[in-house]
């Protein structure tokens, strides 16, 4: 991994991956929603989509991982405007903390002010199932990376944000009565972001299930970038094993297949946020 770069290094890329963001889409809508493994179909849904590829736009890495097309999406849904981060660049891809958050500071410094982030997930709570959505309440850093340590980022946020609300109470209220209109089980629990790209041995499932209900590699950063910059955040994660429950090895594509799976019950959850929610707020 590379060494976290001078601020002002920094801030240039971000400057420049936002000036890209603005000359392909034009106005950065206030809504992201950035999707995990497997759930990139949601972008279909958007009316007058507008498509960019990550390789078009400089600072953006695009992630080699199955599952993540790499592509940004502008839309309407329901006649509100949302852009869409289908795939990201993970950690364990060997990228940086700093680097990998560039593409969501440069949306945000475009325009984002609510973040939606979802992912995959291995189930630490033994209710849970696989095919059930999960509202994140909190987190916890396993992977012991921060994309905001170095120099800080005035023009972000400050220099310690605060973390006592990560995920928007107002927006998983949100999530909830959008859960209820649509008959969706809707899961609440702790996410634990582990570094990968190794999935979990059975003594770190021990250890973890005393203080998460379900695990992934992705999402804690990004929330940590967000709230830096004062962006709102929902997360929801799509249970796509049950690491409590699992009678044989873990695979890339049944996380995959779990998220097609799922994808429509994902879909029809976050459109129904989407129409609740002021994004601007």
């Amino acid at each position: 991994m590379s060494s976290n770069p001078p601020a002002q290094h920094l801030s240039e890329r971000i400057t420049g991956a936002a000036d890209a963001l603005r000359r392909q889409l034009g106005t950065v809508p206030p809504l992201l929603v950035v999707t995990g493994s497997g759930l990139g179909g949601f972008a279909s849904r958007l009316e007058n989509a507008v498509t960019v590829s990550y390789t078009e736009l400089p600072h953006f890495p695009a992630s080699a991982v199955v599952g993540h097309a790499g592509k940004l999406v502008k839309g309407a849904l329901h006649g509100r405007e949302i852009v869409v981060m289908s795939g990201r660049k993970h950690l364990y891809e060997g990228v940086d903390a700093a680097d990998a958050a560039i593409p969501l500071r440069a949306l945000l410094k475009a325009g984002v002010r609510t973040v939606i982030l979802s992912n995959a997930a291995g189930a630490l709570n033994a209710k849970f199932d696989v095919g059930d959505l999960m509202l994140i309440t909190d987190h916890i850093n396993n992977m012991f990376r921060n994309p905001l340590v170095g120099p800080n980022l005035d023009e972000f946020g400050g220099r310690f944000p605060d973390m006592s609300e990560p995920y928007s109470r107002a927006l998983q209220a949100a999530a909830r009565e959008a859960a209820r209109e649509e008959g969706i089980l809707l899961r609440e629990g702790v996410y634990a972001g582990n570094l990968g790209p190794n999935y979990e041995t059975g003594a770190e499932v021990q250890f973890l299930r005393q203080h998460a209900d379900a695990a992934g590699m992705s999402t804690v950063t990004e929330t940590l970038v967000a709230r830096h910059a004062g962006a709102r955040v929902l997360g929801i994660s799509l249970i796509s094993n049950t690491l409590v429950r699992s009678t044989g090895p873990v695979t890339h594509d049944e996380v995959i297949e779990a998220g097609r799976e799922g994808a429509d019950k994902f879909s029809r959850l976050v459109t129904r946020i989407v129409r609740k929610v002021d994004p601007s707020a």
